[in-house]
């Protein structure tokens, strides 16, 4: 089967997720009688409380004999961790932009990624039945960006569709008859190239980890070379270290994903997006490769942390009265888990045993951490939030970049 591997990036409340439902439902992923529940991408309850997308997510649809594997990205550079992870997985991406707004500062961060990755681009222009839309401004508009971030020639010469994602149309042109999403998934399967396959033994760079209570950790990414099966032999070679002595291991299951699922198989052939479980000691930016042939891919880059804050042990009046991990050891372990799969992040000790330095992309990135460890039980202090500084160029102190505390 023919394959494409796109992501799909917007900012935020530009009606990206509302697009991918519809996407799902016009590809035949839901029956006709199921009842979906609206942002059916937005699994996260952080997510849906906020009508914004925090983690990356895969899902599948299959349109006219090819498979597109999408992947849903965050919208907001907090989550630039995320972002520079994913797009490792794919050969292009969707840019949706608001027919009013246009290309916005969160746009323009993820867009930059894409290019610099040597990403093939189409353009959604969506909302265009906004009353104040202004589809061939933002078209400019968009262009400009392009050639601002220093965009190839094929990538300026990208296809620009629009459409009215909460009706679930899209058309090549502004005043064409409004139907279905038919012309978006067509421009995919022209415009995207099919994933370049390479000869040779099983190899691929671990983009994302999940986790099962069954299976335990799961590698997901892109198998870059070769033929995953389940039971062959396998070495994962840590982004980290010198790969003298590869962990080894063997593929116990191997997922690939169909619609919002995971599926399982037997084998998965180069070019797919697959979960592989089995593998206690991966992390993000590893290479599983052949028992035989251990050569592992470059890594994941991610920009530095610009914010950083401190946790402490709750030591006020009210201590104890609310969470169930109090202790500085149980925060401690909560925060060395969250690395294993949140690249952006930092942890660093202290000269107090009762503080933790973390670091992160912004305030968003940092208040999510600690609104999820929250609801999880964990009850802590932070201190003020303090923007991190780097030698400038002029022998200056100066921030990584723009940051409102």
């Amino acid at each position: 089967m023919s394959i494409r591997n796109i992501a799909i990036i917007a900012h935020v409340d530009h009606g990206k997720t509302t697009l991918v439902d519809h996407m799902l439902r016009q590809a035949g992923t839901f029956r006709e009688n199921q009842q979906v529940a609206e942002r059916v991408m937005d699994s996260n309850p952080l997510e849906r409380e906020r009508g914004i997308t925090i983690l990356a997510k895969n899902l599948s649809v299959n349109w006219k004999g090819t498979k597109i594997n999408i992947v849903d990205t965050p919208g907001h550079s907090d989550f630039g961790g995320e972002v520079e992870r994913i797009l490792r997985m794919v050969d292009g991406v969707v840019l949706l932009v608001d027919a009013a707004e246009g290309p916005m500062p969160q746009t323009r961060f993820v867009t930059r990624k894409a290019l610099e990755l040597g990403l093939q681009t189409i353009v959604v222009v969506n909302k265009i039945d906004r009353g104040d839309a202004d589809p061939h401004r933002v078209h400019d508009e968009v262009l400009e960006l392009f050639m601002e971030l220093e965009a190839e020639d094929f990538q300026l010469d990208c296809p620009f569709l629009y459409a009215v994602g909460r009706e679930g149309v899209a058309m090549k042109k502004s005043g064409d008859k409004r139907v279905d999403l038919t012309p978006l998934f067509d421009t995919v399967v022209e415009t995207i190239p099919a994933p370049n396959v390479r000869q040779g033994p099983f190899q691929m760079l671990v983009s994302t980890i999940d986790y099962s209570p069954y299976l335990g950790r799961l590698a997901i990414g892109r198998i870059e070379r070769g033929t995953a099966t389940v039971g062959a032999p396998i070495v994962t070679l840590l982004h980290d270290s010198d790969h003298a002595n590869p962990a080894r291991a063997k593929i116990t299951k191997l997922f690939y994903f169909q619609g919002l699922d995971r599926t399982e198989c037997e084998s998965a052939e180069a070019g797919d997006i697959v979960a592989i479980a089995g593998l206690p000691e991966v992390e993000i930016g590893s290479t599983i490769c052949d028992v035989d042939n251990p050569e592992p891919l470059a890594g994941i880059a991610v920009e530095e942390p610009t914010v950083s804050v401190d946790f402490m042990v709750n030591n006020s009046p009210f201590a104890g009265k609310e969470g169930k991990y109090v202790t500085s050891r149980q925060i401690r372990e909560r925060l060395m888990k969250e690395l294993e799969s949140n690249v952006a992040l930092r942890v660093e000790d202290t000269d107090s045993p009762d503080t933790l330095t973390v670091s992160g992309r912004g305030e968003l990135h940092l208040g999510i951490l600690m609104e999820t460890m929250r609801r999880e039980g964990y009850e802590f202090a932070v201190s003020r939030p303090r923007v991190i500084l780097r030698q400038g160029e002029n022998g200056r102190e100066e921030p990584y970049e723009e940051v409102t505390i």
